[in-house]
């Protein structure tokens, strides 16, 4: 990322500006460095108070898969709904594709989110995403926005 973009960081309050997702679906805790339309890298903080690990699974808590592709589509929202021609709106998650796990998240973890906008055309945008704990990948996919 550029030196000017360096500085982009939001908290959650700011986030919660951007995205209209709330408690328990927010899944973005702070967004460290963004470039509209371009950019992002986020993390979100694994907490056994989650409401998922009473169900997935007791005595084995694991971060639900399509929750860890949820937090990335969610990250990869922020760089779009930051574009100006998109600011108010709502990014929709139009799909998912290549989508591998290579790690269990578990309850004390901090996923480290980057997502790359590869394209955007029109109300619709295609990303990539990886996720990371401690330096080590433990999702990737590609993401399809919709913007409403």
């Amino acid at each position: 990322m550029s030196e000017e973009a360096a500085t982009h960081e939001l908290d959650v309050v700011e986030i919660q500006k951007i995205l209209p997702h709330r408690y328990p679906m927010l899944l973005v805790d702070r967004v460290l460095d963004y470039v509209p339309g371009e950019k992002v890298i986020a993390k979100k903080n694994v907490s056994v108070n989650e409401a998922f690990f009473q169900g997935h699974f007791p005595g084995n808590p694991v971060m639900p898969g399509v929750l860890i592709v949820e937090a990335m589509a969610q990250a990869g929202a922020i760089a779009l709904l930051t574009m100006p021609e998109f600011k108010g709106k709502t990014a929709y998650f139009g799909g998912m594709n290549k989508v591998k796990f290579r790690k269990m998240v578990k309850p004390g973890d901090t996923l480290k989110l980057e997502v790359t906008l590869e394209k955007i055309r029109g109300n619709a945008g295609l990303g990539h995403g990886e996720a990371y704990v401690e330096g080590k990948k433990v999702c990737s996919g590609d993401l399809t926005f919709m913007i409403g």
